[in-house]
């Protein structure tokens, strides 16, 4: 993590990471100003906040009220050696906590990372620097210099040139890459967390039987998603880019919608539209993308190579975004290799899909053929031997898919998880779903697992599997746990071998999906300088349902965002007209602002944790309307998961509308106790917000030019770098 320190007054020093800022002094008696902890008292604290983070955690899990515990720690100074100490933790348990849990919340605060961090004694290397920002490859772990290089398969290249590749384009790129964790916690399964250290919203996890293999996963994830524009998805880029020589890539091209906002002539094939238009409903103005949000500019459009038969088609950037996530996108240090990658997870998505709506029942792996992969089963065992009992289950449908499925199932808690690969080989395949059941978990993490059920509806919803794609929090059937396979296991091999066995395999999976039926559309994106892909394989490899582009469309942001983001210069007309669109949408009240306008919030202010019913709320206030602003607040009271502060800020703005509205009551005969309850400045901002003097509480000024927002403009920062890029790559002036 990157910890960036500014030099204040005095002794007083800033540190800033993430969304957060951490201000330290000094006691007087050391020529502070005794304003804040000093460093090391942030150090010593960090270990008993880190204890008790381990204690909750253990008891959450295990459904163990944590009131009554109480948790301390001294420090014993040596005094012949003020840098030798003891941390002394200790922890207060009630008396109905069983030996068990005593034992095992012990051993829970053992495992506390500032402790072990600290026992495994951190090494500290202290150096001089040109430029910060511009030392953008320096917290990457280093790379071997080994003149023998692993490979893998499905690597072109060695691992450790893989990752110095990737590494420097990400460092001509001026994005400095941070770890910011990794895991180990069975054999030959790795996985890591990375981020950019200027905008940690740009973030991607890897996964590998070795950690060298884990982190190009992660590299190559982070570099095929900055190609794909993934990153700044459903985001808006500021109009700065909404009005450069172009806005996603310097081949996109712009058509404005037709008469009556018909679709442009230009845009999709009649495949397509049969898929995206099956009604007739789909419009021109469906398709404006919320990126740009340019309206007059028409449609932003891009060229996709159909493989049939090397035709352009120009597909709108909002159907992308909309509909396909980052399914279907992929980087390698060839095409081929890119291309392999690509296929292997769209068909990974698409028959996970139909085993889990179909309630299929697969045929397990045999324990001879599990054996020729020994290093797989040392990762299965351990998870056995941890109490996980582990199913390896055969997902090609017969031999048709070069598709694997682990599935864990947690004894504990009733849970499951159904992790599926995809590879030409079987053992890639394989290893592919070990290691993403345990991408980024730990032990105490697979107790968050959802319980399989019976009920269909529940595992056939669409919903069900955006989950199983985003985060794997989706349901399964039981039945997919029938000891009574619908399919006869296959010990399939989709594999070429020699030099070119990339390309040949590429061409084995475009040919399954050309056997199925399918047109698929291929971009190959070079501008950054790695070779990368997006494939989309319509009515197969979408993660969204089509209707969304008319029914749920992102491009929703437009109808809201300029009048959000100008909330405290409109006037009394505009909040009327911006509050009934709100209404009329029939969007979900739980909505937060972020996802409707496409704004990265700091979540740790009002903006950030701002939702459609707060905002209404906070309109019906500045307009007077009291008994819309009374209704809406008793909702926010009876279903808020906000801050204590605004929760209670709301409490008083209720009895302030109380008074307001019942004729028989004063509030001057209650202001005094309410004063006492909520305190003077918080009374202050209810009264202020009910009598219209104090306007939008808690909620800073912003516009479409989007000054104070930190977050966002990280992430727009982040951006430019890749746009400038594009525009040197062809000729451009940034």
């Amino acid at each position: 993590m990157e910890i960036k320190v500014n030099f204040l007054d005095n002794l007083r020093l800033e540190a800033k990471f993430d969304d957060f800022t951490v201000v330290a002094d000094q006691p007087i008696r050391y020529k502070g100003d005794g304003s804040a902890p000093g460093p090391f008292d942030y150090f010593l604290a960090s270990s008993a906040l880190c204890a008790a983070y381990f204690v909750k955690l253990y008891c959450a899990t295990r459904n163990i009220p944590t009131e009554n515990i109480r948790l301390s720690q001294n420090n014993i100074v040596d005094p012949e050696n003020r840098y030798n100490q003891i941390f002394k933790i200790q922890v207060e348990l009630p008396a109905d906590i069983s030996e068990k849990d005593r034992q095992g919340i012990l051993r829970s605060i053992d495992r506390c990372t500032v402790k072990k961090v600290v026992q495994a004694g951190p090494e500290f290397v202290i150096e001089e620097v040109e430029n910060l920002d511009a030392d953008a490859q320096a917290l990457l772990m280093p790379v071997s210099d080994s003149e023998t290089g692993t490979y893998i398969a499905g690597k072109d290249l060695p691992l450790e040139q893989t990752i110095a590749n990737m590494s420097g384009i990400l460092a001509g790129l001026g994005m400095k890459i941070e770890i910011a964790s990794w895991r180990n916690i069975v054999p030959n399964v790795w996985s890591l967390h990375i981020r950019d250290a200027q905008s940690p919203m740009c973030f991607t996890n890897g996964k590998g039987a070795t950690k060298e293999g884990a982190l190009a996963s992660a590299l190559g994830e982070f570099i095929e998603r900055l190609n794909c524009n993934f990153f700044y998805n459903d985001q808006f880029w500021g109009e700065e880019i909404a009005n450069a020589a172009f806005v996603h890539y310097p081949e996109e091209r712009w058509f404005k919608p037709g008469a009556k906002d018909a679709l442009p002539s230009e845009i999709l094939d009649e495949y397509c539209l049969k898929i995206y238009n099956r009604e007739g409903e789909l419009r021109g103005s469906h398709l404006i993308d919320t990126n740009s949000g340019n309206e007059e500019r028409g449609i932003c459009s891009l060229p996709f190579v159909r493989q049939s038969d090397g035709e352009v088609v120009y597909f709108p950037s909002n159907l992308i975004e909309n509909l396909f996530l980052s399914n279907g996108m992929s980087a390698g240090n060839t095409l081929p290799e890119a291309q392999v990658q690509c296929l292997s997870e769209i068909f990974e998505r698409a028959v996970k899909r139909e085993i889990i709506e179909g309630e299929f029942a697969l045929p397990d792996v045999p324990q001879e053929v599990l054996a020729k992969y020994p290093a797989i089963v040392a990762g299965i065992q351990a998870l056995e031997e941890q109490g996980f009992p582990v199913l390896v289950k055969d997902a090609s449908l017969g031999g048709e898919f070069p598709v694997m499925c682990v599935t864990l199932m947690n004894p504990r808690t009733g849970g499951v998880f159904a992790s599926f690969g995809a590879h030409p080989s079987l053992e890639v395949a394989l290893e592919r779903s070990l290691t993403e059941l345990l991408q980024g978990r730990s032990f105490e993490g697979l107790n968050d697992l959802p319980q399989p059920t019976f009920e269909g509806h529940a595992v056939t919803e669409p919903n069900n599997f955006v989950e199983h794609f985003i985060d794997s929090s989706g349901v399964v059937s039981w039945r997919f746990f029938s000891s009574k396979s619908d399919y006869e296991f296959v010990e399939w091999d989709f594999t070429s071998q020699g030099e070119n066995a990339n390309a040949e395999e590429a061409a084995t999976l475009f040919g399954i999906l050309e056997g199925m039926g399918k047109q698929v559309y291929m971009a190959v994106y070079e501008h950054l300088g790695a070779k990368a892909c997006r494939i989309l394989v319509p009515d197969y490899s979408e993660i969204y349902p089509a209707d969304d582009l008319i029914w749920d469309n992102t491009n929703k942001a437009l109808f809201f965002r300029a009048d959000i983001l100008n909330l405290h210069r409109l006037d009394e007309e505009e909040l009327k007209a911006l509050v009934e669109r709100l209404v009329e949408s029939e969007l979900d009240d739980y909505t937060d602002i972020t996802t409707l306008i496409g704004i990265e919030f700091d979540d740790n202010t009002a903006w950030g944790q701002l939702t459609i019913l707060e905002l209404k709320l906070l309109i019906y206030l500045a307009l007077k309307q009291y008994e819309e602003a009374k209704e809406a607040v008793e909702m926010f009271l009876q279903y808020n998961d906000n801050t204590v502060d605004r929760g209670l800020f709301y409490q008083a703005v209720n009895a302030v509308l109380e008074m307001e509205l019942d004729e028989d009551l004063e509030l001057e005969d209650y202001e005094v106790n309410f004063r006492r309850m909520f305190g003077n400045e918080r009374m202050d901002a209810a009264i202020g917000s009910v009598r219209s003097s104090v306007r939008f509480h808690g909620l800073t000024p912003t516009s479409m030019k989007l000054e104070g927002l930190d977050r966002h403009l990280r992430l727009i920062d982040s951006y430019k770098k890749l746009h400038s890029a594009r525009a040197k790559a062809v000729g451009l002036s940034d």
